[in-house]
């Protein structure tokens, strides 16, 4: 976000997403597609760009 000069104050002011799903994604929770995809438009980006796989070890 900081690369492409976008704030958490104009994903809010510019309703991209709205102050909970903020909130959510400070705290790592779970997203939608629709919001992924909100976010990868306003960035200018790809999920690839923004999403990271990490393997868990099987128990």
């Amino acid at each position: 976000m900081d690369k492409k000069g976008v704030t958490q104050y104009r994903l809010l002011k510019d309703k991209i997403i709205d102050n909970k799903t903020l909130d959510g994604l400070k705290h790592g929770r779970n997203i939608t597609l629709l919001t992924l995809e909100k976010l990868c438009r306003v960035l200018d980006c790809t999920p690839n760009d923004v999403v990271q796989f990490i393997e868990v070890p099987k128990t």
